[in-house]
């Protein structure tokens, strides 16, 4: 069941408001403005709202107000003018007003943000889901990547740790405007190798990233590249072991060399710099492959890709191509790219995030997530549909109260006859 609040034209509400009704959601109030509807959303919290894509019930300020709420929105326009008005608002939900209920019941319940639950809140469960995101040289974008997988995955209502894990230093933490001068994850594994490391502990180390759409922690990582010893294979391996009985997922970045280094020194028992990320892609129950879409950036990616089956053996791969455009890889860039992708790597499925260095860059400015910063932006969608279809088995279902509709003035009537 969805709680909503209607901005509809007349017809458009008459048409659709018994269908709302007898699909079991619930309508808190009716409303004929903008502004009215922005007032509505603090006092009946809903779950999304239901517009017309007009000047007077669609506007910035709406938008802006459901977005710092974490609140569903869908216009229905009527005519050309009104879709061109929600596209210059970058509001891309947007269907008919003549379309069936079933249309717009979809766009309504899909993506519906839920916030983070407290550990007393938390439903019994087994080991938490461990999803290492990795990439190869050459800044394929594997840290913007694991930041709004963790982000995503926290919207959806379970809880997240996201754990920076990369050798070759750390990037979460300037990524997400937070310090990092006591890195989290190196306190986890100083821990972890005297055998202390708990819950109670990973919740003091951690830090918070917190929003409406669903916070999540975070475990920081080395700031200087010359800490690499402090990330050795036993302590790692204990830090994701714990952090599996302390989150329901655990998102690491890894770094992207995946050579055995015992393989290039004969001191087997000195410190191996890709320790850190070899142990947590053998411990990893999902792994997402990033590669960056252009012709130099396939190329490292598919040389990286052979040796990421040994090095994750038990893991399920999801191959990730990012920033893709035509500018870099020519017309119809997802074909080629799936083409080229079967043909030299044998690799039939991938997903395609879109380029928008727009959405990307005002993320980092703010240190938010995509998901807070750029709602709308092509790249969060992507990875929101990722996250739905791979690594969340069932978006959990948010309980809220249920309100008694609100008539407009003069709707009383039209309400008991939809009833």
């Amino acid at each position: 069941m969805v709680t909503l609040v209607l901005g509809l034209d007349a017809r458009a509400e008459d048409r659709l408001l018994a269908d709302m009704i007898e699909h079991g959601h619930s309508v808190a109030a009716r409303l004929g403005s903008a502004r009215e509807i922005i007032v509505a959303l603090d006092e009946q919290r809903p779950d999304a709202v239901l517009v017309s894509a007009t000047r007077m019930t669609l506007g910035p300020e709406l938008l802006a107000a459901c977005d710092r709420r974490g609140i569903r929105l869908v216009a229905l326009a009527a005519d050309a003018t009104e879709r061109r008005h929600a596209a210059v608002l970058g509001l891309h939900e947007v269907v008919a007003a003549d379309a069936a209920w079933p249309e717009i019941e979809g766009m309504l319940s899909a993506g519906i943000p839920l916030p983070l639950r407290t550990a007393d809140e938390q439903p019994a469960r087994g080991r938490g889901t461990v999803i290492a995101v990795w990439g190869p040289g050459g800044a394929p974008g594997r840290t913007t990547i694991a930041v709004n997988i963790a982000a995503e995955i926290a919207a959806s209502g379970h809880s997240v740790v996201l754990a920076d894990a990369d050798s070759y230093g750390g990037s979460i933490a300037p990524l997400l405007g937070m310090l990092d001068e006591a890195p989290g994850f190196a306190a986890a594994c100083r821990l972890g190798g005297t055998g202390s490391l708990n819950a109670a502990e990973l919740e003091r180390i951690a830090q918070r990233y917190d929003s409406p759409n669903g916070s999540f922690s975070v475990l920081t990582g080395i700031g200087r590249a010359a800490r690499w010893p402090e990330l050795g294979a036993d302590k790692v391996s204990a830090s994701i072991e714990a952090c599996r009985d302390w989150r329901e997922y655990v998102v690491v970045d890894v770094g992207f060399c995946l050579e055995d280094d015992e393989e290039i020194s004969s001191d087997l028992f000195a410190p191996r710099r890709n320790a850190a990320t070899l142990a947590v892609l053998a411990a990893a129950d999902r792994v997402v492959a990033v590669g960056l879409a252009d012709p130099l950036g396939l190329s490292r990616f598919l040389r990286g890709f052979s040796a990421l089956g040994e090095a994750a053996p038990s893991a399920q791969i999801t191959v990730l191509l990012n920033r893709v455009r035509a500018s870099a890889i020519g017309l119809d860039p997802q074909a080629q790219l799936r083409h080229t992708l079967r043909r030299f790597g044998g690799i039939e499925d991938a997903t395609l995030v879109p380029h928008d260095l727009n959405a990307v860059d005002t993320a980092v400015l703010d240190g938010r997530t995509l998901r807070d910063a750029a709602p709308r932006s092509p790249v969060r969608t992507a990875l929101a549909a990722l996250v739905q279809e791979s690594f969340v088995p069932a978006a959990a279902v948010r309980s809220r109260p249920s309100w008694r509709p609100r008539a407009r003035r003069g709707g009383a009537a039209a309400m008991s006859s939809a009833q």
